[in-house]
């Protein structure tokens, strides 16, 4: 049966895209049920329709998760370490252009799981405002927009907190959810950011294991971890056994482990960089050189970028063994460093985050730089004032050399957050603008000589001729993420440079049938790209079953569990896949990657790096879908960098809901025929009709028209706040399809969850028992162990989940929900996103009238500033001017 189209009047305005069924339950013996819009009644519904604020049903806007009240009021701050929520921590977002705007957001709210979400992103993408300074001390309220650190909303009610882009890691949640200071949600198993996208523990930075969860998110990079949640004990002797999250993470920081190796021997910030080569070491040597007064810091502004070293082609070195996460600080530490925080008005709660995020010497840190204090997720500039001036008295002046150069960090991290790898000067400078600092230029270049942070000159345009000087553009940038990107660029080049050409390929290019192409460009290279959507992932295994006819040993990873795969975590970490080789690079000839738009770029540079010389590699994914819940853009980079054969796929994905999908990635939301059902859309008025709807269609609905199991069905929705979010759906789809009393830690047995080990995962289970070892969830066959006190962050119920979440996955039948306050959340690549997890049949529970397919026209993905497509460029151009 076709879907039917109103009349377009006053009363039924014309809805663009897949039309409302005059039945919205898709069950076609049933048109007419009662308890279901009628033909003569259902419309779309428009802004008169929902009310929020007003309606009991009405959803508040949930461009994110804020943690605020139904009534649209500010959330009642939480104190700055309370926890998270299960995996809804801030996680590095692709909300933003630039650094967080002082005031307007809370600490750890960007947008991280990619659901980008149009006006509050708006407001915190771009630098506006400026720091109270009222002298307020972490912990209490601002004095101009009533949060405390990592508080969840600004005073004009706009949502704080976002949901983490990929699902990713646990993290803070809102005051009423019990969020924790970055103000963002953990329980969606997302970094933290955007929707944000990491989990983290009481400080919002970093996942349970410890890994860097971002300035203010689980999903970043930045120090700041919560806790010691992450550490096995202080006391050493009694490490317990290496779990899988922690075997994951330390594989992933690779390059963090060589700085802090690099770093042990330092005894000056600018010596950090000593070991670095090709443009980093040049660039470090200058800085050398302002510091040291040879060289005007102008001059080192003004010159002309280095040249591009020539790939390695020599095998790389191994991968430092998989540690296990470092120990908790040490008691008498944290004692040391509540001491100081309770001098300077800070609440003592911040010790053991403060500790964790320092390190040795946290304390005398504090003590001599308050504003050192930034480095504690949730933590914001206001309140670090409040506490140096508490310390510092008069001397703590918005000019002082400490402060900037802290602030300085904390923008690149907040820019982390939403995928950004480095910022514009100017950007940076016009943020610190609006935070009080006198001389902006003068204090990031005043970074920039004591190694806080590493200055790039990327050129713009093409090359000009001898004696004319090329245009280039500053950027900025912390450490770990410039490794990284070098890391990875080289890497890369490496690849297309050292592959072995057999002969025996020639017999596997001369085939024919899908992939055909896809194997001759992999015969005569050893990089390569291939995009295109669902339909396309045929032509990756093709290639892999004529590898495997060759005899060579192949490798097939995805972001998310699918048939024939590994994940690319268990990859990394050595829990799934071939395993190393005495190199410590992973014993295959060909790897592919699907779901590569999910690769951030310090797991993609682990990832390159562990692939040995002469293999293969393949790079393959869908650029529609939403980008990485981490830091960079990589697979776009890469085709952006056009460094190798480029193939792209022409199969097209099949039925309705593929006609639907293919015309959203052009920005066409259109009418598509329908006459099995496949596409059903459901109007809705206000955000309680719009939950009642979507547990109507799970539970009866579509199992009983189309023979799919309730559990079968994944209900997508772009927030975890608001009247119909995640926390909302999954409660009412948990009291619906598993009612129970929660009796561990809020769960049931045959509860549907989605864990989140580590920042960027969310993978699916359901609860099979707790005790006293923590909660047991069997996930895909396999049995896995939550400890009790990781729960709250690293699991939550998986009914319901965000876009980032369902990336990389798909289902038989897919229920996306937009209600009214959703319309400033949704973009076309989340659409696309949504859309597309679905196989069989597509629900869409409509209430935002017009703003679906305006989002689908005209919200485009918002950029990142990365640095990798120029790297991999220049690489690849000196690779070709050398000599044979």
């Amino acid at each position: 049966m076709s879907t039917e189209r109103h009349p377009a009047s006053a009363d039924h305005p014309a809805t663009p895209g897949p039309q409302a069924e005059a039945a919205t339950d898709p069950d076609p013996a049933e048109p007419g049920r009662s308890d279901e819009a009628s033909a003569a009644g259902a419309r779309p519904a428009g802004p008169q329709d929902a009310r929020p604020g007003r309606d009991a049903g009405a959803a508040e806007p949930q461009a994110g998760d804020s943690g605020e009240a139904a009534s649209g009021g500010p959330a009642a701050e939480p104190p700055v370490s309370g926890r998270g929520g299960a995996g809804e921590s801030p996680a590095r977002t692709s909300t933003g252009d630039g650094p967080a705007a002082p005031d307007t957001a809370a600490p750890g709210t960007p947008e991280a799981e990619g659901d980008r979400h149009g006006a509050t992103a708006n407001a915190a993408d771009a630098p506006g405002g400026s720091e109270a300074e009222d002298g307020t001390a972490p912990g209490t309220a601002g004095a101009e927009d009533g949060t405390a650190p990592g508080g969840s909303e600004a005073a004009d009610g706009t949502p704080g907190g976002s949901e983490a882009e990929d699902g990713t890691a646990p993290g803070t949640a809102g005051a009423e959810d019990g969020t924790a200071p970055g103000g963002s949600e953990a329980a969606d198993g997302t970094p933290g950011g955007s929707e944000t996208e990491n989990g983290t523990t009481p400080g919002g930075s970093e996942a349970a294991d410890g890994t860097p969860g971002g300035s203010e998110a689980a999903d970043g990079t930045a120090p700041g971890t919560a806790g010691a949640e992450g550490a096995t004990g202080s006391d050493e002797a009694a490490q317990p056994a290496l779990s899988e999250a922690e075997a994951e993470l330390a594989a992933q920081k690779i390059e963090r482990e060589r700085i802090a190796r690099r770093k042990a021997e330092r005894q000056g910030p600018v010596d950090a960089g000593a070991k670095l080569s090709g443009k980093a070491a040049d660039l470090l040597a200058a800085v050398r050189a302002v510091e040291s007064g040879e060289k005007p810091s102008p001059v080192y502004f003004d010159e002309a970028p280095t040249s591009p070293r020539k790939p390695a082609t020599a095998p790389a070195a191994p991968p430092a063994p998989a540690r296990p996460a470092p120990a908790a600080p040490s008691a008498a530490g944290i004692e040391d460093v509540r001491a100081v925080l309770a001098r300077g008005g800070a609440p003592e709660a911040l010790a053991g985050p403060a500790a964790t995020a320092l390190g040795e010497g946290a304390a005398e840190q504090l003590a001599h730089d308050p504003w050192r204090l930034l480095a504690v997720a949730g933590v914001r500039p206001t309140q670090a004032d409040g506490f140096a001036r508490a310390l510092l008295g008069a001397e703590a002046g918005p000019g002082d050399e400490r402060r900037a150069t802290a602030l300085v960090g904390w923008l690149l991290e907040q820019a982390a957050l939403k995928g950004h790898t480095a910022l514009d000067a100017p950007t940076l400078e016009s943020a610190l603008t609006q935070y009080g600092v006198p001389d902006p230029a003068e204090s990031l270049e005043q970074a920039i000589g004591e190694g806080a942070v590493l200055v790039f000159h990327e050129p713009l345009g093409p090359p000009v001729a001898e004696g004319e000087e090329q245009p280039v553009r500053v950027l900025v940038g912390l450490e770990g993420y410039a490794l990284a990107e070098e890391s990875l660029a080289d890497g890369l080049a490496r690849l297309a440079n050292t592959f072995n050409d057999p002969a025996d390929w020639e017999k596997a290019a001369s085939g024919a049938g899908p992939g055909a192409d896809l194997v001759r460009a992999v015969s005569g290279h050893g990089l390569v790209t291939h995009t295109g959507g669902e339909a396309a992932r045929a032509e990756p295994l093709a290639l892999l079953t004529a590898a495997r006819d060759l005899g060579l040993r192949v490798c097939l990873a995805a972001h998310a569990p699918a048939p024939g795969a590994v994940t690319v975590a268990g990859l990394l970490s050595g829990t799934q896949g071939p395993g190393r080789d005495a190199d410590g690079q992973f014993a295959v000839d060909l790897l592919v990657v699907l779901d590569a738009p999910q690769l951030d770029v310090e797991t993609a540079a682990a990832l390159v790096e562990s692939v040995p010389d002469g293999a293969r590699l393949v790079l393959s994914g869908d650029p529609g879908v939403l980008g990485s819940a981490g830091p960079g853009r990589v697979f776009g980079d890469v085709l952006a960098a056009r460094a190798c054969p480029q193939l792209v796929s022409r199969t097209p994905d099949p039925g309705p809901i593929g006609e639907l999908v293919s015309g959203i990635g052009i920005g066409e939301l259109n009418q598509v025929d329908a006459p099995g059902k496949e596409v059903v859309i459901v109007p809705v008025r206000d955000a309680g009709e719009a939950v009642h709807r979507t547990v109507q269609l799970v539970a009866e609905s579509v199992p009983r028209a189309f023979g799919i199991p309730a559990d079968s069905v994944q209900v997508i929705t772009p927030g975890h706040g608001g009247s119909a979010g995640t926390r909302a759906l999954n409660a009412a789809l948990k009291e619906r399809l598993n009612p129970g009393p929660g009796r561990f830690g809020g769960f049931d047995p045959g509860d549907r969850v989605v864990h989140v080990p580590s920042p960027g995962r969310a993978e699916p289970g359901r609860v099979v028992s707790a005790d006293a070892q923590g909660l047991h969830l069997d996930a895909a066959g396999a049995r896995i162990v939550v400890p009790k006190e990781q729960v709250d962050s690293q699991v939550r119920h998986g009914w319901a989940v965000t876009a980032h979440q369902a990336v990389g996955a798909r289902w038989p039948a897919v229920v996306v929900v937009l209600p009214g306050d959703a319309a400033q959340a949704l973009s076309r690549d989340w659409v696309y996103s949504a859309f597309g997890r679905a196989e069989r049949h597509l629900s869409v529970v409509h209430g935002v009238d017009q703003a679906l397919p305006r989002a689908v026209a005209e919200v485009l993905p918002k950029p990142r500033t990365t640095r990798l497509t120029g790297l991999l460029r220049a690489l690849v151009a000196a690779a070709q001017d050398q000599p044979e």
